[in-house]
């Protein structure tokens, strides 16, 4: 969540606030905006971040993309310093946006989640110092999510790679190993932000990353000599509209998929647009919108990770959900 801010009065800027209005609740969220969001973690958040063994990360690049990271290393590499302090024992891959992004007074996004018990976090900060084995993040907006959605797997942390390092594939477009990850995923996390000359401006001018659930399938893939467009449900949520509002001021995205099976990543940046009704909506239960991505870049990292995927167990809220026809 990023134009208005705690200091003016909301913790929602202009973009959010719009689309809060469209569905009939900005003066309720005006109310307990402030409730909800904070600008420190509370002890419950600084507990969940220390155990996890990945945390989902977002960034901008110089060019105004944004793009989202998965870092892993052992239960608390993770760990508050303090409530308005966040450091992260862990660097990115060299290939990753977020090795170039990462410099001090950077906007940056934070999502700490654990799939098994459905808990997840999100912190948006400031990069606020770098070391070699990581980097520190001072918190601007601390806030909790609902469960919906997360489809219950457990990551386990198996060690450092040693040998080579993980294969990176670029490309405008997606691959046939990509578009299997695709078209088979329940999961994927989406970067995104305000207008880059807003960044940092006031407290709600920053970077989000989030996640997306569905059953697997629910990103649908239509391809065309141009290129691939990644077609997306948007679910009843908690209505602040963190990513959508974003979206709609700045409506570029990076996409994030994981290979549960195989420890890979894939990154993609696309440009967004949100479909508020149309045949589409109409097709999928449960859908209150759809996204539109369409992919102009894709990045792949074999085996990226040394995080291990227990079997996953689906979400009750998709049970009011259905699938894309044919």
């Amino acid at each position: 969540m990023r134009g208005m801010s705690q200091r003016s009065g909301s913790p929602f800027h202009r973009g959010e606030q719009a689309l809060q209005q469209r569905v009939g609740l900005r003066e309720r969220l005006a109310e307990v905006g402030a409730l909800m969001v904070r600008d420190q973690m509370p002890e419950q958040h600084r507990e969940l971040f220390g155990r996890l063994p990945f945390v989902l990360v977002g960034c901008v690049d110089d060019g105004g993309q944004p793009h989202a990271s998965l870092l892993a290393g052992p239960p608390g590499f993770v760990h508050a310093n303090d409530a308005r302090t966040l450091g992260i024992a862990a660097r990115p891959h060299a290939a990753d946006p977020l090795a170039r992004a990462l410099r001090v007074g950077a906007s940056i996004g934070l999502l700490g989640i654990e799939p098994h018990t459905r808990r997840r976090n999100r912190m948006n900060g400031v990069v606020s110092s770098l070391h070699d084995g990581g980097f520190e993040v001072t918190v601007r907006q601390s806030f909790g999510n609902c469960p919906k959605y997360i489809q219950a797997r457990e990551a386990h942390w198996v060690g450092g790679h040693g040998g080579e390092p993980p294969a990176v594939l670029q490309a405008d477009r997606l691959d046939g190993a990509g578009l299997a990850l695709v078209r088979g995923a329940d999961t994927y996390f989406i970067a995104s932000s305000v207008a880059p000359p807003q960044l940092g401006r006031e407290a709600a001018d920053g970077v989000d990353v989030s996640h997306r659930g569905g059953r697997p399938g629910f990103v649908r893939v239509d391809s065309d000599a141009d290129g691939d467009t990644l077609t997306v449900p948007d679910f009843a949520g908690n209505h602040l509209f963190n990513t959508l509002g974003n979206l709609s001021v700045h409506p570029r995205a990076g996409l994030l998929f994981v290979d549960f099976d195989g420890g890979g990543l894939m990154q993609l940046s696309v440009d967004t647009e949100i479909h508020w009704d149309g045949p589409d909506v109409a097709a999928f239960a449960g859908a209150q919108r759809v996204l539109r991505h369409r992919v102009r870049a894709m990045r792949r990292f074999g085996g990226a990770v040394a995080l291990r995927w227990g079997g996953a167990q689906r979400s009750p809220f998709l049970q009011g959900t259905g699938c894309w026809p044919g």
